[in-house]
């Protein structure tokens, strides 16, 4: 038998832990009817000059003798800006893109966070008076450093534990990045002022309704 191709082998550890944060996140969804909208997730993604349309995306009527059509490999594009998006139940809270040039490093991350915590105060002011919101992102490097784990308690922001390689439990990874990627499949932008400009208004284009199904998901 060949092998099977999967994203990433766990540890028992692993594993173990995926169970644990998954039933403390069930029980607290179950026992806190607030919980759900209390939560502002986020993270960053790679947001390309040119992606490659799916086979689906590229399928034509055809009768049942026409030959089946052909289309050439195509690549992503060089081109290319990272995005870090926030959203919650209601909405995006926050985007902005990373300059050219500049990592994702504890330094910049902690930039990000600052700029979160003014987005929620004018954007979500319930959520700001009440301090009832919780911070979810994944365990990249830059997430997990001493000096964001000190600003988060700084700000007294509590934040949810995700499970290691576990991107069904991260709502932009199932949900806003591909939806805002399958949108851009398919066009060509030259420059990276382009590339901004139509994710912006692709993120401004997911309805309030797209945001409460994603998190019913």
């Amino acid at each position: 038998m060949t092998a099977k191709s999967v994203p990433r082998l766990l540890t028992v550890e692993q594993k173990d832990d995926r169970m644990s944060f998954c039933t403390g996140l069930r029980d607290r969804a179950q026992n806190d009817p607030n919980f759900m909208s209390s939560v502002i997730t986020g993270d960053e993604c790679w947001v390309y000059g040119y992606g490659p349309e799916t086979k689906q995306m590229s399928s034509q009527w055809s009768t049942s003798s026409s030959p089946r059509p052909k289309k050439a490999w195509q690549v992503k594009s060089n081109i290319k800006t990272m995005l870090i998006a926030f959203f919650d139940i209601d909405g995006l809270v926050r985007h902005e893109f990373v300059p050219t040039g500049q990592m994702v490093n504890k330094e910049f991350y902690k930039t990000v966070l600052q700029s979160l915590r003014d987005a929620v105060r004018r954007h979500r002011p319930e959520k700001w008076r009440s301090g009832n919101w919780i911070l979810h992102h994944d365990n990249a490097p830059a997430h997990r450093t001493v000096t964001t784990n000190k600003f988060v308690a700084k700000h007294n922001i509590p934040s949810l534990p995700q499970a290691p390689y576990s991107p069904d439990l991260a709502p932009y990874d199932f949900f806003l990045f591909p939806q805002l990627k399958k949108t851009m499949k398919g066009h060509r932008f030259d420059y990276v002022e382009d590339i901004q400009a139509n994710a912006t208004r692709q993120l401004r284009a997911i309805t309030k309704s797209d945001y409460q199904r994603c998190f019913r998901q």
